[in-house]
């Protein structure tokens, strides 16, 4: 197969660091890619997951990652790491002038969003921003409908990421579960750009915002057993208003880490005067479609098949799942870095990742003082 070679170095090596590797050893199901991607370099403190890097046979491993960006052979980096190390991290890969995918929230506030992506603006850097639950085939489907004009006049917009990690009160604290390293805003910078990426790419830039912002479990066993503080929020939703033409649609954002019933949830609906669409990754699918038959109201189902972004040599009957999404979400990464994605749904961009981190900071206003904010137009 051909292909530009690209050499990636992953910075953080955990869960998504490790689909990454998994992914690009899957590279050969898409079709005419003009990159060929190899993760050459790992960069994370902890001995345990070097090893297991070493294992997989990625040849360089250091805990250093400085290395990384010093190194001349690394094209491109994955930069998966807690939030408070977001902004020097980024800040650095513009220094060192690389390309990277960075990890949502961006930034562990608005203040650190706003100076990474300034200094993106000002460098020659290829940034995206990690967000691959979009990539669903029923979720393209759905933003192709509305861009399609089938809702008319909208009426309403719900988004958001549910799963239910955190009903386990046992379940030991790590880093999301603080503000020190993830952030005043909590679930909403682990969760938010799940939320936010479809309805911003579609233009629903949200002009008011109310918080239900919910801190459930308030200690969790730390290394030792012994309790530790929790101090994120681990629920919320927020109640936006979107400015059309004469009035305001409401707009819904939720995440939440304690969701009963769900495991990892991804949803979009929107619903309009003529139509509406939804699609939920429960139901991963089926795309339902709402409009008038006959003069009476009716849902229908499609099945949109494995059709994705980046064509694939899977047959569109066969079915579309989270390791096929993230697949997407790195060939449609790299097609654009090379020019070729021609218009196609690209990743999150920074500008959308501050965008998002506007709207949780005037969530916490919103919270603080039991009212609704307005953003600036």
């Amino acid at each position: 197969m051909t292909g530009q070679p690209v050499r990636i170095g992953v910075v953080g090596g955990g869960l998504m660091g490790k689909e990454l590797l998994a992914l690009t050893r899957r590279w050969d199901a898409l079709v005419d890619h003009p990159s060929r991607p190899e993760v050459v370099a790992l960069a994370d403190p902890s001995p345990g997951v070097q090893q297991w890097w070493r294992q997989a046979g990625v040849a360089t491993v250091t805990d250093d990652y400085r290395l990384l960006l010093d190194d001349p052979g690394i094209d491109v980096l994955y930069l998966a790491v807690p939030h408070d190390v977001h902004e020097r991290l980024y800040l650095d890969a513009v220094s060192a002038r690389k390309d990277f995918l960075g990890e949502k929230p961006f930034g562990i506030d608005l203040g650190a969003a706003t100076r990474i992506v300034a200094a993106i603006d000002d460098s020659d850097c290829f940034v995206r921003v990690s967000s691959e639950l979009p990539f669903f085939p029923g979720a393209q489907r759905a933003a192709g409908l509305v861009r399609d004009g089938v809702l008319g006049e909208v009426l309403e917009v719900r988004s958001g990421l549910l799963h239910s990690s955190d009903l386990d009160r046992d379940k030991p604290g790590n880093w999301k579960r603080r503000k020190a390293t993830c952030g005043e805003i909590g679930v909403m910078g682990d969760l938010g750009m799940h939320a936010a990426h479809l309805p911003l790419r579609l233009g629903w830039m949200p002009r008011t915002v109310y918080a239900l912002l919910d801190d459930v479990v308030r200690t969790r066993p730390g290394a030792d057993g012994a309790p530790v503080p929790c101090d994120t929020w681990d629920n919320a939703v927020l109640a936006l208003t979107v400015d059309v033409p004469d009035r305001r649609f409401p707009m819904l954002w939720e995440t939440k880490r304690i969701a009963p019933g769900q495991s990892n949830t991804w949803f979009f609906e929107a619903y309009g005067m003529d139509g509406g669409v939804r699609f939920s990754t429960r139901s991963p699918q089926t795309l339902q479609r709402f409009g008038m038959v006959d003069g009476e109201q009716a849902w229908s189902e499609v099945q949109p098949g494995h059709r994705s972004v980046w064509p694939t040599v899977t047959g569109a009957i066969f079915e579309f799942g989270f390791p096929d999404a993230l697949l997407q979400m790195w060939a449609v990464f790299l097609g654009e870095r090379a020019g070729r994605l021609e218009g196609g749904f690209g990743t999150a961009t920074p500008h959308e990742a501050l965008a998002s981190h506007r709207v949780f900071a005037a969530a916490l206003r919103s919270h603080d003082t039991g009212t609704a904010v307005e953003l600036p137009a």
